[in-house]
């Protein structure tokens, strides 16, 4: 049985051409990419050694196999991050059964204040898993309609695998999907990440669980929107970490004269409040 550190490696591994390495072309394999010889050779560790950790009997590599595998892989920064993070839950104090709980979800009341000096703009507090802790009375505006902040917890994940309306609403929706499920893997704790997706599998289905095996690492750009009402919506996203709280605060800003427009008539049509769900 794998572990995700040895999944991404195949993973990464698969997607290179050995050409542009500068390695030769191996004609027809059963396997795409580049050959297991060839990416330990440059890794300078033993084949048998890769093979450990790609099938999972080796779940403790040393930073410095990481960092090694890491240039090989010609991993960009985010990779590298992922790669390191993968390597810390794979590794044996990680490899014991944990106890799914659901993370807490109290926001700060100085990050509530925050908030609220952001309005009427269009803000949320959020973590890794998705849940949508607060909002804005603006980030109310742009996703009302949507059923996106009708449940007593939102969820952006149990949003965007089990509601069909999140497929029209956003209009990059593979991306988005790509994007949270990726966060997953930075959970607040692992048993937090189990208890999301022992609840989430069962009605998410394939959409939800083949992205979260594939660690592909997902690049943000411009997030688009399609209200229900008709408005068509492009948001930048500034993300301000928490750290101590597990958490995000995530500003949308509008790309464009047109979504601010679409915002502002929405703000006139719905004169909501800022709200914290706990």
């Amino acid at each position: 049985m794998g572990t995700p550190l040895g999944k991404f490696i195949r993973a990464k591994r698969d997607s290179i051409q050995p050409e542009s390495l500068g390695l030769p072309s191996r004609g027809r394999r059963r396997s795409p990419g580049l050959r297991r010889v060839d990416l330990a050779t440059w890794a300078g560790i033993s084949v048998e050694y890769l093979a450990r950790i790609e099938q999972g009997r080796d779940r403790n590599p040393s930073p410095t196999v990481i960092s090694m595998l890491a240039d090989a892989l010609r991993l960009d920064p985010s990779e590298r991050k992922h790669l390191r993070y993968l390597a810390k839950i794979t590794s044996g104090e990680c490899s014991v059964h944990v106890r799914p709980v659901p993370p807490p979800r109290h926001v700060r009341p100085s990050v509530r204040q925050t908030l609220r000096l952001l309005e009427p703009g269009v803000a949320i507090v959020t973590n890794r898993l998705g849940d949508i802790l607060a909002f804005t009375s603006g980030y109310q505006s742009v996703t009302s309609g949507t059923g996106l902040l009708d449940a007593a917890l939102p969820n952006l994940n149990r949003y965007l695998f089990t509601d069909l309306r999140a497929r029209t609403f956003f209009v990059d929706w593979e991306d988005v999907a790509d994007e949270q499920t990726f966060d997953l893997w930075q959970a607040p704790s692992l048993e937090n990440l189990e208890w999301l997706t022992a609840e989430l599998t069962p009605v998410a289905g394939p959409d939800f669980t083949r992205r979260l095996n594939r660690h592909v690492v997902p690049r943000r750009g411009v997030l688009r929107l399609h209200h229900p009402a008709g408005h068509q919506m492009r948001l930048l996203r500034e993300t301000l970490e928490l750290p101590t709280d597990a958490q995000q605060l995530v500003i949308f800003l509008p790309a464009d004269d047109q979504t601010a427009e679409s915002i502002e008539e929405l703000q006139r049509q719905s004169h909501g409040r800022l709200r914290s769900i706990s």
